[in-house]
């Protein structure tokens, strides 16, 4: 119980990380410097080793039965870090802004299809495993930034569907209803697919 417990606390420091590299979004008018300073969210993580549950699942096949069922503390933990920080910049001055902002974004994500979402989610994930294992694995320094760098904004300026962002931008947008639990439930799904897409093939390409 106490591992599920730091499990879910780290998942919780996960979700408010990326919630404010999402609330810098919002804040841009320019895409292109968003999405590069969105990234700072998701550097927090990979520096400090919180749980981010788009980074997790790309190693879910690598691990045993415990690291799969530690994915669900950590999605739950992102999701409540996200609403702490959702909760802190509406009650401030920057709240109104950026809930504004948030409003029209959700309305864009809550009419796609869901299989627009499915497959955007797994272009996302694509992107967040190269940059997580490129940080991870990259023997080169410089190397490792730039996989973060480029695995990011890739992803922003796309506008692939990222759950946990979008469980900030839901909230602060006050978009919750049936409507965007079943879009973040395809989006969770799409990420998970997306997440073990390249592990898996790489996995093949490994053996003999």
């Amino acid at each position: 119980m106490k591992n599920y417990l730091k499990t879910f606390v780290s998942g919780i420091l996960a979700g408010m990380c990326i919630s404010i590299g999402g609330a810098v979004f919002l804040t841009l008018e320019s895409k292109v410097l968003g999405a590069v300073f969105f990234m700072a969210g998701l550097f927090v993580v990979c520096t400090f080793g919180f749980n981010l549950f788009t980074g997790k699942v790309c190693y879910v096949f690598e691990n045993d039965k415990q690291y799969a069922l530690n994915l669900i503390p950590i999605w739950l933990g992102n999701l409540v870090g996200s609403l702490i920080i959702s909760c802190f910049i509406l009650l401030s001055r920057n709240g109104a802004a950026i809930h504004e902002r948030a409003v029209g974004l959700c309305n864009t994500k809550l009419n796609d299809s869901l299989v627009s979402i499915f497959f955007l989610a797994i272009l996302c994930n694509i992107m967040i495993y190269i940059a997580v294992d490129g940080y991870k694995n990259n023997p080169h320094e410089i190397g490792k930034y730039l996989s973060i760098f480029f695995g990011i904004t890739v992803f922003i300026i796309c506008g692939y569907e990222h759950c946990v962002a979008n469980m900030f931008y839901l909230t602060v947008g006050g978009a919750w209803g049936a409507k965007a639990v079943v879009f973040l439930i395809v989006n969770t799904i799409g990420n998970f697919a997306g997440g073990v897409f390249f592990p898996l093939l790489r996995s093949y390409l490994k053996k003999d």
